[in-house]
């Protein structure tokens, strides 16, 4: 940050740390932060753990945050509070989004539950405050790159539309053993619900959805060899901005060979997402060695009939941040809420402000989403 702010973080998990440590480390004005979670002890262990782990000062305060309803707490720091940062699940994002808007502060989340986004439109079409949404890793940083490349290859081959645009994430464990070939690297709600949700695409220009797990395919992606399929949330609101001039798009998760195999057989004994997560987490374990791998293409044909393909492929690894080794899955979804963060505090965004609309060159060559993600 370029200025002093007040900074709220909701929430006390991993993503919490990550955004709460890289903005005390990386702004070059320190912020004050003040982090809230139902369970207070959480709270203030997470500050406890910043503080040990800073190489510079910094204001940090907790303060709980009630099941539903206001506390005496919670509104004296809501009224000093610059801007919100959701790091909840993403059940709760419409509730604190309406907190936001109630005591006029900037709002910013991660999830990529699409019922949930919409609430949030709704609450905060009207906003004296700005709302940016699903700005995480996916959704968030990948769709901005899939745009990016989309308004490159308009720019540069002078046409208007193209034949597809691919997005594909994975965050993965370094190994995979039989028979899951996966660990558990982020939320396994998360997982179960992008497995069962259905997911939004683009099909002969026009937006439409399709059963997650219904098209999958074999990549190559600097060497190795991934499965991708359809996943629920990861294409932001790019199926909405793009129809009519992409004929062909969607967001697919990466995985090692035989997972989705293995998932399918698990799929058929669960009858909802909380199944499904009881299932897997039976047999998935979690690991904290990751990577998470990006690649993000567009093809079509130049105004000369000649077909072209462009694609960016990354792999990011664990990084160290203040006295911390931080993994992949919490850099890569905390920058681009941090980026997200300063976009709304130091411009004069009002209402909301969806992925689509973000300045794709200045976002993806911002401050805080270079150190991780590299320059384009």
């Amino acid at each position: 940050m370029n200025k002093h702010h007040k900074i709220v973080i909701i929430g006390a998990g991993g993503i919490a740390r990550a955004v709460a440590l890289i903005l005390t480390e990386w702004s070059t004005v320190t912020p004050t932060i003040f982090i809230g979670n139902r369970t207070l002890s959480k709270a203030q262990n997470l500050v406890k753990w910043i503080e040990d782990g800073l190489t510079r000062p910094c204001a940090l305060k907790s303060f709980p945050l009630s099941e539903s309803g206001f506390s005496k707490e919670m509104i004296d720091v809501f009224k000093q509070g610059d801007i919100l940062l959701d790091c909840l699940p993403g059940t709760e994002a419409p509730r604190m989004a309406s907190y936001a808007k109630n005591y006029n502060l900037h709002y910013a989340n991660l999830t990529e539950y699409v019922e949930e986004t919409d609430k949030i439109k709704d609450i905060a079409k009207d906003a004296s405050t700005g709302f940016i949404l699903q700005t995480g890793l996916a959704p968030g940083y990948i769709d901005v790159l899939g745009n990016y490349l989309f308004e490159e290859f308009c720019n540069d081959f002078e046409v208007n539309t193209v034949d597809r645009l691919e997005l594909k994430v994975g965050a993965l464990t370094k190994n995979a053993v039989a028979p899951h070939f996966y660990g558990f690297t982020w939320s396994p709600v998360g997982v179960a619900t992008e497995y069962l949700e259905e997911a939004e695409v683009i099909r002969n220009y026009k937006k439409t959805k399709l059963p997650s797990l219904s098209e999958r395919d074999t990549i190559i992606i600097n060497g190795m060899t991934y499965e991708a399929d359809l996943t629920s949330g990861g294409a932001a609101d790019l199926p909405d901005a793009l129809a009519g001039k992409v004929a062909s798009m969607d967001y697919k998760t990466l995985r090692f060979p035989g997972h989705y195999a293995w998932v399918e057989e698990q799929i058929k004994n669960a009858s909802d997402i909380k199944e499904l997560q009881a299932i897997m987490e039976i047999q998935v374990p979690h690991i904290e060695d990751d990577q998470i791998i990006i690649y993000a293409a567009v093809q079509g044909k130049d105004r000369k009939g000649i077909l072209r393909r462009r694609e960016i492929a990354k792999q990011i690894l664990p990084q160290k941040i203040g006295k911390y080794q931080l993994r992949a899955i919490q850099t890569t979804t905390a920058t681009p809420l941090i980026q997200s963060a300063q976009l709304l505090l130091e411009t004069n965004i009002k209402g909301v402000l969806l992925q689509s609309k973000l300045d794709t060159r200045s976002f993806l060559n911002g401050g805080f989403i270079t150190p991780v993600y590299g320059n384009i």
